[in-house]
């Protein structure tokens, strides 16, 4: 045994965040900036949505607002309500999700196993349209009106910045001698915020990218679409978006995401999930136009185990 290793935890919640790094290889071209991947993926439920999930049930718990007893209710793409589900079930919480069918099967799976109760909104023929997300918000705020209920409300809740920000924290101690460019897909932006926040304090030189599928390009061209990335690209502005904490946004078209997926599985040995696939295809792009001697950082969002039911790796 080495003292590297982690030291034993009292219960799952432990061993959430202090995520390893791993530079590629492989993918990256020669004369380019190094690529690391933060591997958010390795979290208990496989999403860097554990942290978020941990920070605002438990600063809820600090104030007052979330009291033994109480039913905890979200509006989620999956990972958010798996992590939830997760939290509830070590603390004695009962959670209720709403979701839908355009999200893949293994992600409503893992939100039940859990103990979850999963209330299904349809989706038009199984993509994330403009109108999906703020359906699912409406249907939890309706639901959350009930007395005994509390709404996590991931889009709008500051606690998730607590979580996020752990990423931050652990970069900036992970890359002491700093890191010149971080890019991350946006969702609820509580991950790009929380981490941007932290870099512009401690490494304010470091580039900030965010990003989102070009099929709906809305922080870059002001117009929504349709798509199939999870998690991203929700069709509006997202209230956790802070302009003043970034350098740019890219748009990154979801074929190109969905090819990187299949090359860091065969190249990297990374089984990861498409909005990854986004943040590597832009990491890739940075480290091209910085060119060698300089670092680019970006995280694997979730594993790609939860899209083995989907056409991400079929018949590649």
């Amino acid at each position: 045994m080495t003292s590297a290793l982690p030291k034993p935890v009292n219960n799952i919640l432990g061993a959430i965040g202090n995520t390893p790094v791993v530079r590629l290889n492989n993918v990256v071209p020669k004369e380019a900036a190094e690529v690391f991947v933060k591997l958010e993926c390795l979290n208990p439920t496989g999403s860097y949505k554990d942290r978020m999930a941990r920070s605002m049930i438990e600063e809820a718990e600090r104030r007052g607002d979330l009291k033994a007893g109480m039913t905890i209710v979200e509006a989620t793409g999956g990972s958010t309500g798996a992590s939830l589900a997760l939290v509830s079930a070590i603390k004695g919480y009962r959670f209720l999700v709403v979701c839908s069918d355009a999200f893949s099967v293994e992600k409503l799976r893992t939100i039940a196993a859990l103990g979850a109760e999963v209330d299904i909104v349809p989706s038009a023929g199984g993509k994330v349209t403009a109108d999906l997300i703020p359906s699912l918000r409406r249907r939890a705020e309706e639901l959350s009106k009930a007395d005994g209920y509390y709404y996590t409300n991931q889009f709008h809740n500051n606690d998730a910045l607590v979580g996020y920000g752990e990423i931050g924290y652990e970069l900036v101690e992970q890359f002491s001698d700093g890191i010149d460019a971080f890019c991350g897909a946006v969702g609820t932006a509580g991950m790009a915020t929380g981490v941007a926040g932290v870099l512009r304090a401690k490494q304010p030189s470091a580039k900030i990218v965010v990003l989102e599928p070009a099929e709906s390009p809305l922080l870059t061209k002001g117009e929504k679409g349709s798509h199939t990335v999870e998690g991203i690209g929700s069709g509006f502005i997202p209230p956790h978006l802070d302009q003043r904490l970034y350098d740019e946004a890219r748009a990154i078209p979801e074929a190109e995401a969905r090819d990187m997926c299949r090359r860091l599985a065969k190249e990297e040995g990374l089984l990861v999930g498409t909005s990854t696939g986004i943040n590597i295809v832009a990491a890739i792009q940075l480290a091209k136009e910085l060119g060698p001697g300089k670092r680019v950082v970006t995280v694997a969002v979730d594993t790609g185990l939860k899209y083995l039911n989907g056409t991400l790796f079929a018949d590649h």
